[in-house]
């Protein structure tokens, strides 16, 4: 008998920033969120917006089953530091069949060991813009990565109507219901975003939301 899997629920590994960004923003639009992650302290912090949060000590496939991960129609990886982990817990997912896989990569040769094994790579902190303009969809000027009908990580090209003020004064999450996860500038990533963090002209944006937010915040920034 062929396994179904649920092409609404999500399994994240990694509570990171990238990986909370995405927790966050598909629970918002409406999908089943399962999180695993080492460290229960990330957890505590945010117990109140995920329902399905689960502390473990490793990610074994036993893990991967109790979960209910195994049954994701999707699963992102997003461990970053630990390279070894990061490709272990990628190959037991795709060893248990899960259609699609996409990890974290921190660098261009760890993404093609992850593409090697059958997963997609995505860089959000390394040279986002240039991965994401060769194997994702374009849409005017956004490049973006598509993980479901209505949810997208894409990267905005800050305009001039926009620059020259702060990450708490653009406030993307009240307006246009976004989350920054990265800044990119002079092909440098900014990570660590304060909300005092200064905005200028032709950053990009590497942010999280609905394909609706997206596209309304795409059409404000050419207007």
């Amino acid at each position: 008998m062929k396994k179904e899997y649920d092409p609404d629920a999500y399994g994240i590994i990694g509570l990171g920033r990238f990986g909370l960004s995405l927790a966050l923003e598909l629970t918002k639009a409406g999908k089943q969120v399962i999180v695993l992650e080492i460290e229960e302290e990330k957890l505590n912090a945010v117990k109140d917006q995920l329902e399905n949060i689960y502390p473990v000590k490793s990610v074994t496939e036993e893990v991967l089953h109790e979960s209910g991960i195994s049954h994701c129609r999707t699963a992102i990886v997003c461990i970053g530091k630990d390279i070894e982990s990061n490709i272990l817990v990628t190959m037991s997912l795709i060893e248990l069949g899960i259609p699609r896989v996409i990890a974290k990569a921190t660098s261009m040769n760890h993404g093609k060991v992850l593409e090697r094994i059958g997963a997609e790579a995505v860089f959000p902190e390394v040279e986002m813009g240039e991965r994401l303009a060769r194997s994702l969809v374009s849409t005017g000027t956004l490049d973006f990565l598509e993980l479901c009908d209505d949810f997208s990580i894409a990267n905005v090209t800050l305009a001039r109507k926009f620059a020259d003020q702060s990450v708490a004064d653009l406030n993307l999450r009240k307006r246009y219901h976004l989350n920054i996860i990265v800044i990119i500038r002079d092909e440098k990533a900014i990570s660590e975003i304060m909300p005092d963090q200064q905005l200028f002209e032709d950053d990009v944006l590497v942010v999280g939301g609905t394909n609706d937010a997206i596209r309304k915040f795409e059409q404000a920034n050419e207007a």
